[in-house]
This record gives structure tokens, C-alpha cells and sequence, in this order.
């Protein structure tokens, strides 16, 4: 398809809460989005077409995982991962950088970058801001992330500060080894842990680089959501009201809410696709465990307002069947159900600022999540 200028277009706001849109080479994404996580070029236990049906429009992928295998050339010499993983939409790939941290044992981090022993073989790799930004390239990203040092938590404030300045050197270093096209970004990230005055510098680091968006990290890794609600409270006000904003890795759907109430306005998790593969389905009384006894004989729908396979198919008895069973069925129908949720809170959250009634939306979310699943037969 032709590509447009990769843009935001801001298009309403309820109080923070903000509603846009984001114009890429593979189409457009309406936000607040959540974006269905496919580290290794797929979505897990879904088609592509299960996850079209679901209402995502954009997708993530991971630099790391697909460096490793089947390798960044392999998938350009294919077409590129649109073409490879039949997703002709928007995707956004994540620079590595969580991997810095999350394989520790498996890392040396200098100034010059990252060396990884694979997690696969041992094999050496380098991961540097240029081989970040090259890979991603490669790949035919709509949106590439820097690389960055997502900060451990917990960490000093000492440990936060030089973890976050080797990220802003990373930061444009990346900004310069990015090649630009029409209709593709690339976003800094926020980093500093959970320290005011270090995620405010961070913020005029990248600021002063300029980017097409502002993701904030390094947060939803063990501090917990008041401290992760406070760090947002001290971050987004600086971040540009032009762009995008992108919250990564978060999370439950109380998170979402809170986070769209502070001007958030994209997110990727695994929780709805994980969850989905052990038994635990969402829906707009809380969270489900299809393994209990309790929904063997019960008849009714997971959900009955909504509109996916799962819930308009089938019963929880035969959800808890397959669950029981250990039925590959299981975490499809299920994981299909918790993406189908996750798009359709993100479509009322949309609705509700369009229409400026968000507060009191959210409200009615929080209210019913909190309330508690239906009663047992």
C-alpha cells in the first residue's frame, strides 16, 4: 500500500484521558489501543484472522527473539514479517531492550551495547543500538523502539541514574542509525525507575533528540501499581502532547484504565494471552478460573455480553472440559476470548472520552471488575 506521514492526531480528550489516532505505512491505529503481544512473530494459540476478528489493529513483535530465530535477513529475504506472519496491519517491535534485563545471567552490557549468550544454543550475539535499529529495518517495523536498559526494580537511585543515562546515550545513538520512511516511527523510552526527578530528565533527553513517540519503561517490573501510578503521575505531564505515548508492558485491565486516565495512550502486555493458556478468562465481573469444579455443569456463556467464539459458542462446562482435558482447544478459545476483552474495553474507553463521559465510565469498569464473578448455579 502507499505510505503517509508516519502522525498522531489528537481527537478528543475527557479530562487527561486522550483519544487519537495513529497514521503508519500499514494503516491506522485508533487509540487508546492495546497492542496483542507476538514476540516471535505470532500471537499465541491465535490466527492472524482470530486476531483481526478480536478488533487489534496493531501488533508487537520482539527484535531479541527474532534475531535469534529464524534471523532478521531470513525474514527481509521473505518479504518481511507483514508478509511472513500474514499480518497486514501496523506492527511495532520492541528494541531487546526488556531482554537486557530478563536474562541477566546471559548479558554483558557496556557502553558500546549488549552481548548475549542466545538462551537457545549459548551462541554469542551482539546487540547493539545500529544492530537494533538494522534488525528492525529488517523486519519492516512500523514503529522500531531504541535500545534501551530497562531498569531492575529495585534499584538505587544512584543504579537508576546511570542505567537511565546509558539508555539516553543509546537513545540517540539509535535516533542517528535510524532510516527514515514515509509512515514509520521511531519512539524513545522513558527510563529512571521510580525516581521524579530522574524520569523528568530522561524526558528532555529524548525531547531534545525528538522522536515520533515517548514510550515510557521500565515500570510493571515488581514495584507494584501505586508506585507504578505515581512514577506515570510524575512522567506524562512532560511527555509532548503531540505524540503518541506508549506504556510498555502493562497490563491487567485495571492498569489500562488507570493508565488512559493519565494520558496513556498504547499498551502491549502478555497477561491476556498467558492467561488464556492457564485457564484464567477476564470479563467485565473480574477474572474467571475455568479449572475450578464450580463451572463443570454450568451451562451459561463465560461472558454473556460478549461477542466472542468462546462466549457465544460455548458453555463454561465445556471450556472447563477442555481445560480439564488438556485440550489445545482450551487455551485457543480462551485466549481468543481474553484479546476479544482486552479490544473491547479499549473501544469503550475510546467511546466514553469521544463522548466525555470517561470518568464516568471508568468508573463503572473499576466498579464492575471489582465486583466479582456470576453466582454458581
Amino acid at each position: 500500500m502507499s505510505a503517509s506521514r508516519f502522525r498522531f492526531d489528537l481527537l478528543a480528550t475527557s479530562g487527561a484521558a486522550r483519544r487519537g489516532r495513529i497514521t503508519t505505512a500499514h494503516g491506522t491505529v485508533e487509540t487508546p489501543a492495546f497492542m496483542p503481544v507476538g514476540t516471535r512473530a505470532t500471537v499465541k494459540a491465535m490466527t492472524p484472522d482470530a486476531v483481526r476478528a478480536a478488533g487489534a489493529e496493531m501488533i508487537l513483535a520482539n527484535t531479541y527473539h527474532l534475531m535469534l530465530r529464524p534471523g532478521a535477513e531470513a525474514i527481509a529475504a521473505l518479504g518481511g514479517l507483514h508478509r511472513f506472519m500474514d499480518w497486514p496491519g501496523p506492527i511495532l517491535t520492541d528494541s531487546g531492550g526488556f531482554q537486557v534485563m530478563s536474562l541477566a545471567k546471559l548479558r554483558k552490557i557496556t557502553e558500546a551495547g549488549v552481548t548475549f549468550r542466545s538462551h537457545l544454543d549459548g551462541s554469542e550475539h551482539e546487540l547493539t543500538p545500529e544492530r537494533a535499529m538494522d534488525i528492525q529495518h529488517q523486519l519492516d517495523a512500523d514503529v522500531a523502539m531504541v535500545l534501551d536498559e530497562c531498569t531492575a526494580f529495585p534499584a538505587t537511585e544512584a543504579e537508576a541514574a546511570r542505567s537511565m543515562r546509558l539508555s539516553m546515550a543509546w537513545a540517540m545513538r539509535s535516533r542517528e542509525a535510524f532510516r527514515e520512511r514515509p509512515g514509520y516511527g521511531l519512539f524513545g523510552i522513558v527510563q529512571g525507575g521510580i525516581h521524579p526527578d530522574l524520569r523528568e530528565e530522561s524526558v528532555r533527553a529524548l525531547c531534545a533528540i525528538g522522536f515520533d513517540g515517548y514510550a515510557v519503561g521500565g515500570l510493571a517490573v515488581g514495584e507494584g501499581q501505586n508506585r507504578m501510578l505515581a512514577t506515570l503521575d510524575s512522567t506524562v505531564p512532560h511527555l509532548p502532547a503531540d505524540r503518541p505515548r506508549y506504556l510498555m508492558g502493562v497490563g491487567t485491565p485495571q492498569d489500562l484504565i488507570r493508565s488512559v486516565a493519565r494520558g496513556l495512550d498504547m499498551f502491549d502486555c502478555v497477561l491476556p494471552t498467558r492467561s488464556g493458556r492457564t485457564a484464567k478468562g477476564f470479563t467485565q465481573r473480574g477474572e474467571v478460573n475455568l479449572r475450578n469444579a464450580r463451572h463443570a455443569l454450568d451451562p451459561r456463556p463465560l461472558d454473556a455480553e460478549c461477542r466472542c467464539p468462546a462466549c457465544v459458542r460455548f458453555s463454561r462446562a465445556y471450556l472447563h472440559h477442555l481445560f480439564r482435558a488438556e485440550e489445545m482447544l482450551a487455551g485457543m478459545l480462551l485466549t481468543a476470548h481474553n484479546v476479544t476483552f482486552y479490544q473491547d474495553l479499549m473501544a469503550g474507553l475510546r467511546a466514553a472520552i469521544e463522548g466525555g463521559t470517561f470518568t464516568e465510565t471508568a468508573d463503572r469498569w473499576e466498579a464492575d471488575l471489582a465486583h466479582g464473578d456470576i453466582e454458581p448455579l
